[in-house]
């Protein structure tokens, strides 16, 4: 059934919903919850590190697993690839996460593979800047409108060569991974502020983040993570454009760390399935072959 236009000024509903509550799109908060509220006790930190200014890094995160992205020092714009780590054909896909949750994400949020496979890669258990936003003219944060920035369409834009773009920042980071620039795909812009003008155009804002801000997520399945900090810093220079600057003064390195939650706190929790769907897609045997079978 189409959906109406609402000429009420209401707001309109979102076009991907579940037939029935309880659906697919349901998330246990209860249970996320109780994971981002753990006490230390029941939150062991096996890894930690800080990505540089300028530069990317990848690592691996188990099934069940937090990680954690952090702004030590105050405003930076991360860019953040996730794939399976068994098979790198599955990774995020931002334009369907787009849809199933929303244009920006915070918690409870979940950021869904690629087909076939469609599943939940990763589940926002915590964000310090939820109450951020709408912003005074429309700005939200950890956003999945646009993409990564690139030293491609940098080169058009300005005529010069930059190679510490997110793009190159992220591919530099899977090298050792085995994958290449081919892999690398649409991300979501941890801490970053943009929106839509007047005129549908995208746009980004400096960034908000404070001192020990952080987005936290629980890795659904065995997860290969790919993190750049932006070369934009905290974006409140322009990168392109006749006001374009250096923002060198403005990048500031970003932290990550990694946690194994006590096993009692995922007691009943599993890794979901691929999607459920055959992959036919209505195409069948021909009639001979059918008889044969």
């Amino acid at each position: 059934m189409p959906i109406e236009n609402d000429d009420g000024g209401g707001t309109p509903a979102p076009a991907y919903r579940a037939s029935a509550a309880g659906g697919a799109l349901s998330v246990d908060h209860a249970f996320y919850a109780r994971l981002a509220q753990a006490p230390r006790s029941q939150r062991t930190t096996v890894h930690s590190f800080e990505v540089p200014i300028r530069s990317g890094r990848a690592w691996e995160v188990p099934a069940g697993h937090l990680f954690r992205i952090i702004a030590p020092q105050g405003p930076q714009v991360g860019d953040l690839n996730l794939w399976y780590r068994h098979d790198p054909r599955e990774r995020m896909w931002a334009a369907r996460t787009r849809q199933l949750q929303a244009a920006h994400v915070s918690t409870y949020d979940r950021l869904w593979s690629t087909l076939p496979f469609l599943r939940p890669l990763a589940t926002i258990t915590a964000d310090t800047l939820a109450d951020y936003g709408p912003d005074s003219v429309g700005g939200r944060v950890h956003d999945l409108l646009g993409s990564r920035c690139d030293p491609y369409v940098n080169q058009m834009l300005t005529g010069q060569q930059f190679d510490f773009h997110c793009h190159s920042n992220l591919t530099r980071a899977v090298l050792p991974y085995g994958l290449t620039e081919f892999d690398v795909h649409d991300v979501l812009n941890v801490f970053q502020c943009t929106g839509l003008n007047d005129e549908d155009q995208y746009y980004m804002r400096a960034c908000p983040a404070r001192p020990g801000d952080y987005l936290e997520f629980l890795a659904e399945v065995d997860l290969l993570v790919a993190l750049s900090t932006c070369p934009g810093g905290d974006l409140s220079v322009p990168l392109w454009g006749p006001e374009a600057g250096d923002p060198l003064d403005v990048c500031r390195p970003l932290g990550v760390e990694v946690v194994r939650p006590a096993e009692s706190l995922l007691a009943d929790w599993s890794p979901p399935p691929r999607a459920e769907y055959r992959g036919v897609h209505g195409l069948g045997f021909p009639e001979w072959a059918d008889r044969e079978r």
